[in-house]
C-alpha cells in the first residue's frame, strides 16, 4: 500500500508525490529482500520530502497560494475548532428563516477561557460540500453569526471568527432575502461590539462573504491564504472575458498574506507547517491557537470604549485615495 492512500497533490506538488512513490517502491523491495537493510534509503527519501515541501512553499506564486488555500486536504473551520479547543457547543439558527449550514458557531473552551467561535465550513466530501453550500453563506448565515456575536457580548465572552469562503452565496433567493443588508449590518455591528474580536483567515477570504465576519480588533491571516474583493477567476472573466488570465489576475490583485500585511489590512501573518497546513493539522492548529491566545491577551486588557474607538480608526483609515481640487 502507498504511504499516501488518501492524500491529494496539486500540480506543483508532483515532486513530493514522486518521492512518496519511491518510498513505496523501496519498501516493496525490502519485503522481497529481507536480508538487505533499506532503512537508510527510506530515511533519506523522507528527509527529501521535508526539504522538497520547504522548497516548494518558499517560491510559490500568488496563484499557487490561491491553490494552496483551496487544497482539498486543507483543514476547515470545524477541524481547527476541534484541534484548538474543548467542549465545543454548536448553536444553530438565525431565529428568523432557518439554520445556514455554511456558517457554524458556538461556545468552546480555549486555553481555559470561554470564547465564541464563528466561521464558514466548506465540507470534507461532495455530499458535505453540497450541504454546506461550499462555504457560501446565505443572509441567514450572517444573521446567525450576528446573533451569536450578540450572545457572546451579552455574557462578556471574546469572539474568534475563522474565515474560509469563496464569497457569500450569489443566488437570486439570497439577494431577495437581503444578502447585502445582512453583510452590511454585520460590519456595522462588529465595529461596536464591546468584547474582544479576533478574525482569522484560514483559507479563502473573498469579498463581502469574508468581510461579513471579518471586522475585529486583530485580523490574522495564515501564510497560504488569500484575501481580496474578488476571486482571480471572476476578476479574469470581468476584465478579459475569460478565466484563462486568472494567474495574471492573482498577481495584479496582490492578495497574499504578505501583500495584505504591506497594505495594513491585516495585523499578523500566521506561519504554517512546512509545505502547508494540509500536511499537519495538529501543528497548524497549535500555531494558530498560540497567535489567537496572544492576540486575546493583548486586546482584553484594553477598556471596551477604547477598543471600539481603535476599531473604528483601524478600519476607517484603510485604503488609498486622492481628493480632487
Amino acid at each position: 500500500m502507498p504511504q499516501y492512500p488518501n492524500r491529494q497533490f496539486l500540480d506543483f506538488e508532483q515532486p513530493i508525490k514522486d518521492l512518496y512513490e519511491q518510498i513505496d517502491q523501496t519498501k516493496k523491495l525490502a519485503e522481497k529482500n529481507p536480508k538487505i537493510d533499506y532503512s537508510s534509503t527510506v530515511q533519506q527519501l523522507e528527509n527529501s520530502i521535508i526539504e522538497k515541501r520547504r522548497e516548494i512553499t518558499t517560491h510559490l506564486t500568488r496563484w499557487q497560494r490561491v491553490q494552496m488555500s483551496r487544497h482539498p486536504d486543507r483543514p476547515y473551520t470545524h477541524k481547527y475548532i476541534e484541534k484548538m479547543s474543548t467542549n465545543f457547543l454548536e448553536l444553530f439558527g438565525d431565529r428568523n428563516v432557518r439554520d445556514d449550514k455554511a456558517m457554524i458557531g458556538g461556545f468552546a473552551s480555549l486555553n481555559g477561557q470561554t470564547v465564541m467561535f464563528i466561521g464558514q465550513q466548506k465540507g470534507i466530501n461532495t455530499k458535505m460540500r453540497q450541504m454546506r453550500n461550499f462555504g457560501m453563506a446565505n443572509p441567514e448565515g450572517y444573521r446567525k453569526a450576528l446573533r451569536l456575536m450578540k450572545l457572546a457580548e451579552k455574557f462578556g465572552k471574546p469572539i474568534v471568527t475563522l474565515i474560509d469562503t469563496p464569497g457569500a452565496f450569489p443566488g437570486l433567493e439570497a439577494e431577495e432575502r437581503g444578502q447585502g443588508e445582512a453583510i452590511a449590518r454585520n460590519i456595522y455591528e462588529m465595529i461596536r461590539l464591546r468584547v474582544p474580536v479576533i478574525c482569522c483567515i484560514i483559507g479563502e477570504g473573498a469579498s463581502g462573504g469574508a468581510l461579513g465576519i471579518g471586522v475585529g480588533d486583530k485580523v490574522l491571516m495564515m501564510e497560504n491564504t488569500w484575501y481580496t474583493v474578488i476571486s482571480p477567476e471572476s476578476c479574469s472573466s470581468i476584465l478579459w472575458r475569460s478565466w484563462e488570465k486568472k494567474e495574471v489576475a492573482a498577481e495584479q490583485l496582490r492578495l497574499t498574506a504578505t501583500d495584505m500585511k504591506e497594505f495594513g489590512l491585516i495585523d499578523e501573518i500566521v506561519p504554517e507547517p512546512i509545505g502547508g497546513a494540509h500536511w499537519d493539522y495538529n501543528e497548524a492548529a497549535a500555531i494558530l491557537k498560540t497567535h489567537i491566545i496572544n492576540a486575546l491577551d493583548e486586546i482584553k486588557i484594553i477598556p471596551p470604549d477604547e477598543r471600539i474607538e481603535q476599531r473604528i480608526i483601524k478600519f476607517g483609515k484603510m485604503g488609498f485615495w486622492d481628493e480632487a481640487d
